[in-house]
């Protein structure tokens, strides 16, 4: 089954689970304030990114700025961002979605995307 982050309070994530929900697809809804995606979760997203670790970053959040993100990102090492993504669910950027049987996630809603990575 899918398993998919969100936050109650992004739109994006009310678009993709409406997507979801109207293609009859089963999933788990996960809060990722409260419970972020794993460090093997986040490697997945990372390789659909094309190893573009910012974006896995909620780049636009507060948490992202305050933190001083931009300038601490380029000093660390893959293995580090991982890390502190997985501690802080409102730095990823959102909604994830996991298929954790297939070993693939992808972040943010593209339609497109979400419809090739989903098994129904």
């Amino acid at each position: 089954m899918l398993r998919v982050y969100v936050y109650k309070g992004c739109d994006t994530c009310r678009k993709a689970l409406k997507w979801l929900g109207a293609r009859g697809v089963a999933f788990e809804e996960v809060p990722i304030r409260e419970q972020p995606p794993t460090v093997a979760e986040l490697r997945w997203v990372l390789e659909a990114r094309d190893g573009d670790l910012r974006a896995l970053f909620n780049t636009s959040g507060g948490d992202y700025r305050e933190g001083g993100w931009k300038d601490k990102l380029p000093g660390m090492t893959v293995e580090e961002a991982l890390e502190a993504l997985a501690k802080a669910g409102n730095l990823v950027k959102r909604p994830v979605m996991v298929d954790a049987g297939r070993g693939v996630a992808v972040n943010g809603f593209r339609e497109e995307e979400w419809g090739e990575n989903v098994e129904r």
